[in-house]
């Protein structure tokens, strides 16, 4: 097809919708399935060389949310998981200085949206001095407005992981504006955006898949992500079910080709095949997960660091 002869000469690309959605329509049992993922690991191979990362999230609170995403395990209108509980400082600092910042690059803090926000930052503040001075140190929570990014940023966050997710609004109690906002207001306080595209589920069109991956180029991504909505157990999303593994595979390829991180590609959850189309960093993940009915994910779902690691080292890439 025209657009792979364009990306294989090297030729620049004006990225519209329309292009998008062509990569996107590949048959993945198609022979072009396979040159879409050659290119894509070549790009992040040139891009990235043999450089992996492993970043680690810590979930501090598992409590209803009133956000109300139909695809997560803590909306307060189905709320799925096995326990209700919120993490004091001193176990977070507990819990950070076991893990041993020596095996692992960035660290997120996630909460459920209505967490408050000045606790958080208080938290963040305790938490910093733990952490190497290299590290990032990224916010998972709830919309907010500038003066928090900015409190977030003085607090010694790097990054915000932050994202308009597919079907925002329908799908959840949040507005597309408000998040947009919040993204706008994260990056007026000089704060690095980790975005992603997700959750990706079978009902989900290209059409709608490729505006949020051309809104990641816009932003100019240093960190990007794919992630398939996981077919949680009592949530309202269940029965629609997965995408496949080649699937996320393709999707992957394709917001890689075109947003062109500049420091990282991941997918979540991790999967072997995925790292075959150039993803060279994953999520360790510790507490509470919305793709998770177990509380504390790393004992179910979660991946540990020393598996994450094993997952790089099996394609080539290193720690450092």
């Amino acid at each position: 097809m025209d657009i792979l002869k364009q990306l294989k000469s090297g030729d620049l690309i004006e990225w519209t919708i329309d292009r998008i959605v062509s990569l996107l329509e590949i048959d993945t049992t198609d022979t072009c399935f396979y040159d879409l993922l050659a290119l894509s690991n070549a790009q992040s191979r040139k891009q990235f060389g043999d450089r992996g990362y492993v970043f680690t999230q810590i979930g501090i609170n598992a409590e209803p949310c009133p956000v109300n995403c139909k695809f997560c395990s803590m909306a307060s209108g189905h709320y799925s998981m096995d326990s209700q509980w919120d993490k004091p400082a001193d176990t977070l600092k507990e819990e950070l200085t076991a893990i041993g910042n020596d095996y692992f690059d960035d660290f997120f803090l996630m909460t459920t949206a209505d967490y408050p926000q000045q606790s958080f930052i208080e938290i963040g503040r305790t938490l910093r001095p733990l952490l190497r001075p290299d590290q990032k140190f990224v916010a998972n929570i709830g919309d907010f407005d500038l003066s928090t990014a900015r409190q977030l940023k003085e607090a010694g966050f790097t990054g915000v992981y932050h994202i308009n997710r597919l079907r925002e609004g329908i799908d959840t109690n949040a507005l597309p504006q408000t998040r947009e906002a919040s993204i706008q207001a994260a990056r007026d306080a000089g704060l690095s955006i980790y975005y992603c595209i997700e959750p990706i589920g079978p009902e989900h069109s290209y059409q709608e898949i490729a505006v949020e991956i051309l809104r990641a180029v816009t932003l100019g991504i240093e960190v990007m992500a794919v992630m398939r909505r996981i077919a949680v157990p009592g949530t309202p999303l269940y029965n629609k079910g997965m995408i496949t593994a080649a699937e996320l595979t393709k999707i992957v390829a394709v917001t890689n080709l075109v947003v062109k991180p500049t420091r990282a590609m991941n997918v979540h959850e991790p999967t072997q095949a995925s790292l075959l189309a150039g993803v060279n960093q994953l999520y360790a993940e510790i507490g509470a997960n919305p793709r998770d009915t177990d509380s504390h994910t790393e004992n179910n779902r979660g991946f540990t660091i020393d598996k994450a690691w094993q997952m790089l080292h099996d394609f080539g890439y290193r720690q450092s």
